[in-house]
């Protein structure tokens, strides 16, 4: 049996406390039946820092992007957005990197930056497009003009992941007209996600995928502690009921999905 976990951020993990080193994380991973990965970029220095740490394990693949909440930091940091998403370009090339973003709105957050969260959506979009990669979007607060924007920018023609999904059907149901796929993380597994795993039910298999968001949104029993890779083995178990499917085929059907969404062999 096959995990990928569609999306971590790796490179935040605790490995003083909780792990040994990146091997003792994998190896931890491994037992659970984890043993592919995509960790997402947040912004330009993170980018750097994920390609030092990982660049010798094959199976730990990569994004480019900037978080919505560094959209602001990157722009003083680069002086023009035009500096600043050359250098996404630029990076992005590279065949490691399968995937642009992670990208999105977040209002919950941070509703001030509103406008200049909406313009690094709208251009890492192009940026997608133009490259021929998958865009990884985060939208908290925002699904409105999440949705709205990547009509409008045509991200059909690149396709992508809401991930962590939360959202209703409506949202869902206009996610999956444009081709986009729902990931689903920790949050399936809380109790009061009675709603999401009715959404969940009516979502296609064929276009599901799953996460652990690591080091955040812990699945049950880990709630309150730090996420791990291993743990996407619950989150697993928990669609697969959600499903009523057994966990070998969701497994199957995942990594599927994942493989043919980033063009994999």
């Amino acid at each position: 049996m096959l995990l990928i976990d569609s999306h971590c951020h790796l490179d935040r993990l605790n490995y003083k406390l909780f792990h040994k080193d990146i091997e003792d994380m994998l190896n931890k991973a491994y037992f659970n039946n984890v043993k592919k990965f995509l960790t997402i970029s947040t912004s330009i220095n993170n980018f750097y820092k994920i390609n030092q740490l990982f660049e010798k394990h094959q199976n730990i693949l990569y994004s480019c992007g900037i978080h919505p909440l560094n959209c602001l930091k990157e722009l003083n940091n680069f002086k023009n957005q035009e500096n600043c998403f050359d250098k996404i370009e630029k990076l992005s090339n590279s065949k490691r990197v399968i995937a642009i973003g992670e990208t999105g709105l977040d209002y919950y957050h941070s509703f001030q930056t509103k406008k200049i969260q909406q313009n690094f959506f709208r251009e890492h979009i192009r940026i997608a497009i133009k490259l021929n990669k998958p865009i990884i979007v985060h939208s908290r607060h925002s699904i409105h003009d999440t949705i709205n924007i990547l009509k409008e920018e045509q991200a059909e023609k690149c396709k992508g992941i809401l991930h962590s999904f939360n959202e209703n059907l409506n949202a869902a149901l206009k996610l999956l007209e444009l081709g986009f796929y729902i990931s689903c993380s920790g949050i399936t597994t809380f109790k009061n996600s009675i709603e999401l795993c009715d959404t969940i039910k009516k979502i296609p298999l064929t276009h599901l995928l799953i996460e652990t968001d690591a080091p955040y949104l812990s699945p049950v029993p880990y709630r309150g502690k730090e996420n791990q890779p291993a743990y996407l083995f619950n989150i697993a178990k928990k669609i697969s009921i959600i499903k009523n499917i057994n966990i070998q085929t969701l497994a199957q059907i995942t990594t599927n999905n994942f493989f043919n969404l980033f063009k994999l062999k």
